[in-house]
């Protein structure tokens, strides 16, 4: 026992002062307390109270070790779309006054019958709707959320306007409601599912949750600010149709910029279609690798109806690829390409390149991984770049051969350089791939042109 105490007043001689810290990383960290042991023990705060509070408010808005647990377009992002849900929500409060007004709130001439069954006729088109939606493009969210993301914002636009529209014509009432409430059912699909993949993009110590829940509170706040400041408007704007619908429309401008700009701003890592493209057309000509950041500056981020005819035929090399294609889909010139391929430059590759007419096309092998996707879309860039190239005869022979040869040479380079700018090189965001082949070659080891 003397000896344990002996160890005791050993050890409080050798520490005298303990310091508090906090700080949610080891480059935020900020002293808060000193411990001290001699002449007697004291405690003395460096922290105010005031910095105390604002901490904890600021952990409700924040995700835990911000900046560093997220990537840097964290910041613009949410600021940008913090705007855009300001103003949707102001917004929504000018369409919400005219949908009540069309249906009758306030007059002694409606029923509640008639105005509950047009609720339920506008709130079930709007459940089919997203229904379909998810059926049609679900699988397709997270291969262009950029563009997706934008898309929801501007349909959640189009679904306001048509509340706005509706009591300028009543016998049309139903039907412009109904189709309102159609584009607002895509913009809940979409903006949920992109937002799912923007935010494990935004996740670097893997806090997605964390960083989910935080961006709950900041959008409540912003919705909140935005009812309160749309009921002002509403109040203001009443029984002044001109005043509402500049308000409107200036409003809904200033949405659409503050949606491109957070979309912009956005340098996403993973690998589409697009990306690839530009990607493998750079290095082809430069032998270089564009980081995330570069790319976000010139990848497009409009839907492809959106797209010059210029910019659709010559600009990416991705438009003329056709990923996953069903055998049975392809005709008999390109189902005699197929099986000449198969034995003659694809014999040791899990997929298939055709090509006819300036189409490639991609035929998966049923025991091909994600790997190979990505890999067989890059060798399908590589035949369109050839094809564009007039360095040779674009043969069928010389493209199949000289892609075949470039992708030996370059290709682990290619990847390599990829990952070392900060790319995510495990797989290929494209669609959904349902269709695959079995090809068997013969015994023959002759190969055929």
């Amino acid at each position: 026992m003397e000896v344990e105490g002996e160890e005791k007043e050993k050890w409080f001689h050798q520490v005298s002062t303990v310091e508090e810290w906090c700080g949610s990383s080891v480059t935020k960290l900020s002293q808060t307390a000193t411990i001290t042991a001699r002449p007697s023990l004291r405690i003395k705060r460096c922290d105010s109270r005031f910095n105390e509070i604002r901490r904890r408010i600021l952990g409700a808005f924040v995700p835990e070790g911000f900046p560093s647990s997220v990537t840097p377009d964290y910041v613009p992002f949410q600021l940008w779309d913090s705007l855009q849900g300001l103003s949707t929500y102001i917004r929504t409060m000018l369409s919400t006054q005219a949908l009540l007004s069309a249906i009758g709130v306030g007059e002694k001439s409606a029923t509640v019958i008639g105005a509950t069954f047009q609720w339920f006729l506008r709130d079930l088109t709007g459940m089919l709707g997203g229904v379909l939606f998810t059926f049609y493009q679900g699988s397709n969210l997270d291969s262009n959320a950029k563009m997706w993301r934008l898309v929801a914002d501007l349909m959640n636009d189009l679904g306001m306007l048509m509340d706005l529209l509706s009591p300028l014509f009543p016998s049309a009432f139903v039907f412009i409601v109904c189709l309102g409430s159609l584009s607002r059912s895509f913009t809940g699909v979409a903006s949920g599912a992109t937002r799912a993949a923007l935010t494990q993009h935004f996740a670097l110590q893997s806090n997605a949750a964390d960083i989910s829940a935080k961006e709950g509170s900041q959008e409540t706040v912003a919705t909140m600010i935005g009812m309160a400041l749309g009921m002002l408007l509403a109040r203001v704007t009443m029984g002044h149709p001109v005043v509402v619908w500049l308000s409107f429309l200036s409003l809904t401008i200033f949405h659409v910029y503050a949606n491109y700009k957070a979309v912009r701003c956005l340098s996403l890592t993973t690998l589409n279609t697009q990306r690839s493209s530009i990607l493998l057309q750079h290095f082809v000509e430069t032998g270089q690798v564009l980081s995330p950041k570069q790319i976000s500056q010139v990848e497009h981020i409009l839907p492809l109806w959106t797209t010059p005819w210029s910019l659709k035929t010559g600009s990416f090399l991705h438009r003329r690829v056709r990923l996953g294609v069903r055998v049975s889909s392809l005709d008999h010139l390109e189902m005699m390409d197929l099986l000449r391929n198969a034995e003659a430059h694809y014999k040791e590759a899990n997929y298939v390149i055709v090509e006819r007419k300036g189409v490639i096309r991609i035929i998966m092998h049923k025991y091909s991984t994600a790997r190979d996707v990505l890999k067989s879309f890059l060798h399908a860039l590589v035949v369109s770049n050839l094809i564009d190239s007039n360095n040779f005869s674009n043969t069928n022979r010389s493209v199949h051969l000289n892609s075949r040869l470039w992708m030996d040479e370059h290709y682990d380079d290619f990847i390599l350089k990829l990952q070392s700018s900060g790319w995510n090189t495990e797989r290929l965001l494209s669609h959904s791939i349902i269709w695959r082949a079995n090809w068997i070659c013969g015994p023959s080891n002759e190969k055929t042109d």
